[in-house]
């Protein structure tokens, strides 16, 4: 192997170690791990790729800001990644010009294999760059600095808006994962926050800023999303045991039921009148709101007693929206 073959295979050698270490490493360390002199490290600044650079601790990184991973699909594999960036597209009411560049670079390598499939994946990024979606640099920037922060284990201190009063906090906060959520077409991240060192979610939209430490962590080799997602009927997880949720949906919505599956734990009994009676196991019943008004008066909330008890009040005060007068707590007039 010729010298400059040698050389551009350490280089090589040197990209993958960075990548698997985003804290970076010392000189010294890449000469050990290498098998190489130091001297010779050295020697590979002047050829080192434009995504890696020496920090001001005098660490070799990786910018994982702008490195090009390079990715291989086969039609199917392409056409799940297009059915995510329609969900996407739909659920998502802010400008994120990341996906849409990513969908882009995806429907330009598909046009001689799918070009159909190609097409509209360039047309969900147009919908995503659309003037109607909302413009919001700062939870860009916002969103930015966590993913960096999680890809480069560093803590990120944040600024964060309570729902409730509207007062700003400062928070530093490792993340060890970030969740989409349909329903509230909301991003979260979840992850270790101090005050008070303890796991905790942040609804991105809610942050004012955000700016990368140089401190970092480590996400503890037991935390599961999935786990702590499980019981979950979007977003919300609690140290609980899951409540048991039990709905009687009208005949008239039963095959609309009955064609997704709406949570992991449910369970579903047809009932001898055509109506369901539907069970699940929820972390957060309160949760589940949006999606039970939804179906109007076509469900029933039988059980938890405070579920119902929220159903009925919301029931009474939007009869009084329209006219309606009750004469019991019955419901009948």
């Amino acid at each position: 192997m010729s010298r400059s073959e040698n050389k551009a295979t350490r280089l090589l050698q040197l990209e993958a170690l960075l990548l698997g270490h985003p804290e970076g490493l010392a000189q010294a360390e890449i000469a050990r791990r290498l098998g190489v002199n130091r001297s010779t490290v050295n020697r590979y600044i002047p050829d080192l790729p434009a995504n890696v650079y020496i920090d001001e601790d005098g660490r070799w990184k990786v910018d994982r800001s702008v490195y090009l991973v390079n990715v291989r699909l086969n039609l199917h594999e392409a056409l799940a990644v297009h059915l995510a960036a329609r969900l996407l597209a739909a659920c998502m009411d802010r400008q994120n010009p990341h996906a849409a560049t990513a969908l882009r670079k995806l429907g330009i390598a598909l046009e001689g294999l799918a070009p159909r499939v190609s097409a509209h994946l360039q047309q969900s990024a147009d919908v995503m760059d659309d003037a109607a979606q909302r413009h919001d640099p700062g939870y860009l920037q916002v969103l930015e600095t966590l993913t960096l922060g999680w890809a480069e284990l560093r803590k990120v201190r944040v600024w964060h808006r309570h729902y409730d009063t509207g007062c700003v906090e400062a928070y530093l906060f490792a993340p060890y994962f970030i969740e989409p959520n349909a329903i509230g077409q909301s991003t979260y991240a979840i992850g270790w926050r101090e005050p008070p060192a303890a796991l905790r979610t942040f609804k991105i939209e809610r942050l004012e800023r955000a700016e990368l430490t140089r401190e970092t962590y480590r996400i503890p080799q037991d935390f599961n999303p999935q786990d702590l997602l499980a019981d979950a009927w979007g977003i919300w997880y609690t140290e609980a045991q899951p409540v048991e949720v039990t709905l009687r949906f009208h005949r008239r919505v039963a095959v609309r039921v009955l064609e997704t599956r709406w949570h992991r734990s449910e369970q579903v009994e047809e009932q001898p009148d055509g109506s369901l009676l539907w069970r699940a196991r929820i972390a957060e019943p309160q949760e589940m709101l949006p999606w039970i008004r939804g179906w109007g008066a076509d469900v029933e909330v039988v059980e938890p007693e405070g579920l119902r008890a929220t159903l009925a009040r919301e029931t009474r005060e939007a009869a009084l929206v329209y006219g309606w007068k009750l004469e019991n707590e019955n419901g009948r007039g």
